[in-house]
């Protein structure tokens, strides 16, 4: 007789998971070395996640949650000023030391996704999520959509590359400097464009 699936059972390895990958390079993850470091056995983590491709994406999608968290921030009644909170609040998730680990694990995925695109497709659609929110809620402050697309990318490229430098370089300081630069700029041409 065949067990019932513990359904808390996928949920309770994914997290242990990310635990394991916080020092780790996501690129040497199979399921015998996370075997042996969870204690369970590879049939386990074949069981739960099929593939080792699939146990990435999985990991990967535990880690875009927040974008979940702010989606619903950015797109419920936003206002200039909220939305430049929310942007604050997104920095200071960067900050956290354990949050810049699940940001390395989201850049290393981004290069994996490159060299095989057909296997992993969570960088590229991360990215447009993060361009869709900005794009929606700059229309919402009166901008036209070429230029709402236009702000929108420019704001997620420039602070996925200080997000960049903060995971490689680990200064806070200068890191927060540029953000809070950027967010300055930012929000000038905004109020420019909203003006116009």
């Amino acid at each position: 007789m065949a067990r019932t699936p513990d359904p808390a059972r996928k949920p309770a390895l994914l997290a242990q998971t990310l635990e394991y990958l916080l020092d780790k390079p996501l690129a040497t993850l199979s399921f015998r070395t996370l075997a042996t470091a969870l204690g369970v056995s590879t049939f386990t983590l074949s069981y739960h996640f099929g593939s080792r491709a699939e146990l990435i994406r999985e990991v990967l999608r535990a880690i875009s949650e927040r974008a979940t968290f702010m989606e619903r921030r950015l797109v419920n009644d936003v206002t200039l000023d909220t939305y430049f909170e929310n942007l604050a609040l997104s920095w200071e998730w960067t900050l956290d030391p354990r949050n810049r680990q699940l940001q390395r694990l989201e850049f290393e995925a981004a290069m994996l996704e490159s060299l095989n695109p057909e296997e992993y497709t969570f960088a590229g659609g991360v990215h447009a999520f993060w361009r869709r929110i900005g794009r929606e809620a700059l229309m919402g402050f009166g901008l036209s959509e070429a230029d709402a697309v236009i702000e929108s990318r420019l704001l997620v490229d420039t602070v996925l590359g200080i997000q960049y430098d903060l995971v490689l370089n680990h200064d806070d300081a200068a890191a927060t400097e540029a953000f809070e630069r950027l967010v300055q700029t930012h929000r000038a041409r905004i109020e420019f464009l909203v003006s116009v």
